[in-house]
């Protein structure tokens, strides 16, 4: 495009339409090309919740039994913390449980002992890699075994983020990188990730893993799409001693901690007990908080599908309520 040239641009109705089909790798989990995080605590089981997405990208079989492969494809993994030999027995134990022929296993594996991103060299050759295998999906795991830089540096961490950007939009791969999140309880389980928040705001698509009351939470969360609710996990081993994969065992059921509530769980505790939807201002004056805290909570509470905006008020979402607003009975909050 010429100096003095104007910008493209056309008339919105002349715009690509994507079909559900063409816009996601794994519905609703990942997004075709996206970029994004699996995130967790230690010993939550990120390997092998990403080892799992790669193989079912890979073989196109349903990824934790539940969610369809609209575009199966090569995969490529890189796990720094883990010696080969036990890379090959993860998914070793993911082929006997779906008896899938490791020789015709469609999923590479990068054998290099160091993948330094932040340097440029590293860059060229992992970029010459997936030209050269153009995989659906490449899995990273861990981010900080990646680089040097310092995470909670936006700056120094933008140029290794861009890297990755640049790589899915050039090469049409979707990247999803392993990284540790903290233990302080946040609104949106992404803004835990370890280190500068634009990590967060770098993904497209992510899994954020956790335990809870001795139950493996896993909660999806996507830039442009609703996502399912949260799932509780289980790492199952068959009766073969071989076999291992995880295993959705139902919903999240939402409850509040016995010690130290957060404010998501008294605002929703509140609702509960009410007879009707409330006002912001009712809300403000039980849970004595600040009018913007407040209302940032609702926004998000409202995104994820755990509360609604009425005429009225506020109330729960799985809450039926009458012309009057008011509700005939109460129920358990359920995640929908």
């Amino acid at each position: 495009m010429a100096v003095n040239e104007p910008l493209p641009a056309v008339p919105a109705s002349q715009l690509e339409i994507q079909t559900d089909e063409e816009r996601w790798l794994v519905r609703s989990v990942w997004g075709r090309g996206a970029v994004g995080m699996i995130g967790g605590t230690p010993k939550s089981n990120k390997t092998w919740l990403g080892l799992e997405l790669a193989f079912s990208v890979a073989t196109g079989r349903p990824f934790l039994g539940r969610f369809a492969v609209e575009q199966p494809g090569r995969t490529v993994v890189y796990l720094a913390e883990h010696a080969l030999p036990l890379v090959r027995a993860r998914i070793d134990a993911l082929c006997a449980h779906h008896r899938v022929d490791i020789q015709k296993l469609d999923l590479y594996v990068i054998t290099a002992p160091v993948v330094r991103l932040d340097l440029a060299d590293h860059q060229e050759k992992l970029r010459q890699t997936v030209e050269r295998l153009r995989p659906r999906l490449m899995l990273l795991d861990p981010l900080v075994r990646l680089h040097r830089l310092d995470e909670n540096n936006a700056t120094e961490m933008s140029g290794l983020l861009g890297y990755l950007r640049g790589l899915q939009r050039s090469l049409d791969v979707a990247v999803v990188v392993v990284h540790h999140v903290s233990k302080r309880a946040r609104p949106q389980p992404g803004q835990a990730l370890r280190g500068t928040s634009d990590l967060h705001a770098w993904t497209d698509c992510a899994a954020y893993l956790a335990w809870q009351n001795r139950q493996l939470h896993l909660i999806l969360e996507h830039r442009a799409a609703k996502p399912p609710a949260p799932m509780v996990l289980d790492l199952v081993c068959g009766a073969d001693g071989e076999s291992v994969h995880l295993e959705v065992r139902g919903d999240v059921c939402v409850s509040e901690p016995s010690e130290r509530p957060t404010l998501a769980g008294r605002l929703l505790k509140v609702m509960r007990a009410a007879e009707g939807p409330m006002t912001r201002t009712e809300l403000r004056d039980q849970l004595k908080v600040q009018n913007e805290k407040l209302g940032a909570l609702l926004g998000t509470l409202e995104e994820q599908g755990r509360v609604r905006r009425t005429p009225q008020g506020w109330t729960l979402a799985s809450r039926t309520t009458s012309p009057e607003g008011r509700s005939p009975e109460r129920g358990e909050l359920s995640l929908v």
